[in-house]
Parts: C-alpha cells; structure tokens; sequence
C-alpha cells in the first residue's frame, strides 16, 4: 500500500492561496507471505521456504522477479550471507498446478525471474537453503531473510521476511584409544573415552547421560576416572568382573557446551568442541 498526497494553488490579483492536501491510498495488488518449513538450524543443515503470492487484481501479473537475500548482514565493511540456496531446490507451483522451474540466479542474492500469476490467482515458490559457516549457531542466533518481488503491474516493490532461530541442542560424539596398544597378561591397560559436544547445549546430570562397555579381555583392579577426577564404583559405576560390563551412573556423564568465535577477518563462526574425557584403567 502507498499513500499519496496533492494540494492545489490557487492564483489571482497577484495573491495565491493553498488548498487543503488531499489523501489517497494506492493499494498492492499483490500480497506476499514468507514461512520456513523448519522453525529452527543448525550450521550444514537446510532450512526449506515457501512464498506465496496472491494477486488479487482483475489482471494477470506476469514476467514478475522473487529475489531472497539469504540473510546477508554487514560485518565490517563487507556482507556476509548465512545462507546458500541449494542448486535445483525451487518449485514452482500456480493456483495449485506445478510448472516448469523458473530462471533462477544462486547469488548471493538468490534471483528468481519469470513468475506468472493469473487474475485473481496464486503463486507458490518453494526453496531451499543451508544453513553455512556466517550462521550464528549460538543459543539465541537467528538468521532473517526478505524476499522482495518486482515487475510490471506492481506500484513498489513488495517484500516479506521470515526468521529461523539456531536450533538448541547437545551434539555429541564419542571416540575410544587404548594405550599401551601392545600387552602380555598381567599388564595395566587404560581406556580413554573422550566425548565431544558440537552443540550449543551443554549435557548436565539430569541428562542422564552413560558410557557402556564390555572389556575383552576382562579387566581387574579398575581405576576410574573422568575428567581427572577419580570415580566410586556403586555411586558413579558399576562393573561386573564376571563379564566386563561396564557402565556409568546416570549423573555421572556431563560434557560442556560447544564454544564459538568469530573470525576477524572474514566473519564465520569457528566451532570449539566442548570435551569431557572418561579413563578407565585396569589389569589385563
């Protein structure tokens, strides 16, 4: 909608005098919605977008240009763009019926020309996106991308946006190493279990969170420890001597939360694993 205004001089024996200034209102023809599919991101992951277009003039809106901005932001004296569109993802439907796909420009920005849409009728374009490096993947990032459509039978650009919040989790993995690798019987053995959290979440005891294992060969005489700090068996452990089953309590397992900086220079976020480590060691 765009609202206009004129006023009228009046001249007449060298004297002018002013109208009042009279209001209008030119009203959008063309109505634009922008909705994630996912309400949430993760770095690598994609998030998926509809855009619906309405025209609800007598007359059909044709050769019409979608560009998206993929989220760009400023970081120094450049744009940075927390989006990449994935090449081949657009769909193109009209009052229901999919059509063949448009022109589209990968950008940054992402350009889509050639979109028609009858009198009175709907247009759908659904795309994707990942989520990359300039995605703040920390609690309480977002990532809000405009979508702005242009052409012939439209007064002013019309645009629409939509935000997706990073999404809140623990990520973790898990790797093993034992040392010495080579042994005779009777030798001390350890087993270093480290744990790495990728996710902005850090796992806490109400987590819940156990290592189990199966020793084989069976240790004896076990020394636990996580994190350096030696642990009780019955209160952070059990282990069965009979058959090498080991696991951790429920509590027992906590690992920090992932940390972020980010680059000086080029503007990414550089992901720091947050580590905890488990040691078991035990004779042979």
């Amino acid at each position: 909608m765009a609202v206009f205004s004129n006023q009228a001089t009046l001249t007449y024996n060298g004297q002018s005098t002013n109208s009042n200034i009279a209001y209008g209102e030119i009203l959008d023809v063309l109505a634009v919605t922008k909705t994630p599919v996912e309400n949430s991101y993760s770095q690598g992951e994609t998030v998926t977008y509809t855009v619906a277009l309405r025209n609800t003039g007598g007359n059909a809106l044709n050769g019409l240009t979608l560009s998206d901005d993929l989220g760009g932001y400023q970081f120094g004296n450049t744009t940075v763009y927390p989006l990449t569109y994935v090449e081949g993802s657009v769909l193109y439907y009209v009052d229901g019926v999919l059509q063949p796909a448009p022109a589209v420009t990968a950008g940054p920005p992402l350009v889509i020309t050639g979109i028609n849409i009858p009198a009175n009728g709907d247009a759908v374009i659904v795309y994707q996106a990942v989520a990359n490096s300039f995605a703040n993947p920390e609690i309480g990032g977002t990532i809000t991308n405009t979508v702005t459509v242009i052409g012939d039978g439209l007064s002013a650009p019309i645009t629409a946006e939509a935000t997706v919040d990073a999404l809140t989790t623990a990520a973790l993995s898990i790797s093993k190493a034992i040392t010495p690798s080579q042994v005779v019987d009777n030798d001390r053995v350890t087993y270093t279990f480290v744990i790495q959290n990728t996710g902005n979440e850090a796992v806490t005891a109400t987590d819940d969170a156990v290592i189990t294992d199966t020793f084989d060969p069976i240790l004896t005489a076990l020394a636990v420890s996580f994190n350096g700090t030696p642990l009780v068996e019955g209160t952070d452990y059990t282990y069965n001597e009979a058959t090498g089953l080991f696991t951790t309590l429920p509590g027992a397992i906590t690992v920090p939360a992932a940390t972020y900086t980010v680059d000086t220079t080029t503007g990414e976020y550089i992901l720091t694993p947050g580590i905890s480590t488990l040691t078991v060691t035990g004779t042979i």
